[in-house]
């Protein structure tokens, strides 16, 4: 490997190898603090899509939802932010050396980190809500978060940065959407905000997130747009700090600060790795996020069911859950998931990099 790229694949693992190393140190605090404020749920059980009880998961975590902390996402972000704060710190007072290091910056990376930081923060408010007995922010308004963020990073997209199309592999040209980009990108934001219910077996929602961002910043490392593969990278090595806490006996739930900023922040990758960067980012999207899909499908069919044709199709939703429901040992659902996940990544860099 020469001198260049051996720089160039620095910039991709340093921020990851960092953020990591940031994560596991900052977690035996987080974790004393959490326990000590017994940051938790008081009292388990969920509501069903239809809004009743939803007796199978209830019987199924009933020891689980108890605790436990949720807040685990703050290891995520948290880990993130440190590491992006960090390396442009060392930049200004070390240009020399670790000025190629940095990764923040306005044309790449500003969107991503204000669209993890402002869907993290909302969440960090929807679990303080859920630990203090509360309901915790309704459906509607954590909807209409997503929105809102999802409309303000659209408008940059188009107005800013003259994003108006799509591109799909093994077709020559473009899909231009003009005006209507800004709504397909809310509602391809709301989607994949959907499948943050995947946050629901010990070490699952963080193995599954850590392949998809790490497909991602492969991607980018290979459109040359280097600041957003070190972002995406930062992100992968918070969660694998993370899931070094979270696997079974989970130490903490990555809950709605981490599904919620995550969700947002990847939308907002794949679509910097589309045209922007001449590449399929979000048509290949749902191909390396597809357990993500899967989560959400398997809810439209169970609501579906139990509303039009009075039936459950699932014996829980979503299909995590009906797995377990099935008698899968949660470990096992988790390593599978791990595994599928790990293909579909595979062959969805595979298509966006032909």
């Amino acid at each position: 490997m020469n001198t260049l790229n051996t720089i160039e694949a620095m910039r991709l693992f340093v921020p990851a190898v960092i953020a990591f190393l940031v994560g596991v140190g900052v977690t035996p605090f987080l974790t004393h603090f959490l326990y000590q404020h017994r940051m938790w749920k008081p009292k388990a059980g969920k509501i069903a899509l239809d809004g009743t009880p939803a007796s199978t998961f209830n019987q199924l975590h009933k020891t689980r939802e108890v605790g436990t902390p949720r807040f685990g996402g703050v290891v995520v972000w948290g880990s993130v932010l440190l590491t992006a704060g960090l390396l442009s710190l060392l930049s200004t007072m070390f240009p020399d050396e670790f000025d190629t290091l940095a990764f923040i910056s306005r044309n790449q990376t500003w969107v991503p980190l204000a669209a993890l930081a402002l869907g993290s923060l909302v969440g960090l408010i929807d679990d303080l809500f859920e630990v203090q007995g509360k309901a915790g922010l309704s459906i509607r308004i954590r909807l209409g978060v997503v929105t809102v963020i999802s409309f303000l990073s659209a408008c940059w997209f188009y107005y800013k940065l003259d994003v108006s199309s799509i591109s799909f592999p093994f077709i020559t040209g473009t899909l231009e959407l003009g005006l209507w980009f800004v709504p397909f990108f809310v509602l391809v934001a709301l989607f994949i905000y959907a499948g943050g219910v995947i946050d629901g077996i010990d070490g699952l929602a963080g193995g599954v997130f850590a392949t998809i961002f790490a497909a991602y910043a492969s991607i980018a490392f290979f459109q040359n747009q280097m600041d957003i593969a070190a972002l995406a990278a930062a992100i992968s090595g918070g969660l694998l700090a993370f899931l070094w806490f979270n696997i079974p006996p989970a130490r903490f739930y990555l809950s709605e600060t981490g599904t919620m900023g995550l969700t947002l922040a990847l939308v907002v990758i794949a679509f910097l790795t589309d045209t922007l960067g001449g590449g399929e980012g979000v048509s290949v999207l749902p191909l390396i996020a597809i357990l993500l899909v899967a989560t959400v499908a398997s809810n439209i069919v169970q609501v579906v069911g139990k509303k039009i044709f009075g039936v459950k199709i699932l014996k829980i939703a979503p299909l995590h859950h009906h797995f377990e429901a099935l008698g899968w040992p949660p470990y096992k659902v988790v390593m599978r998931y791990w595994i599928v996940g790990v293909l579909a990544a595979i062959i969805g860099m595979s298509v966006a990099l032909l």
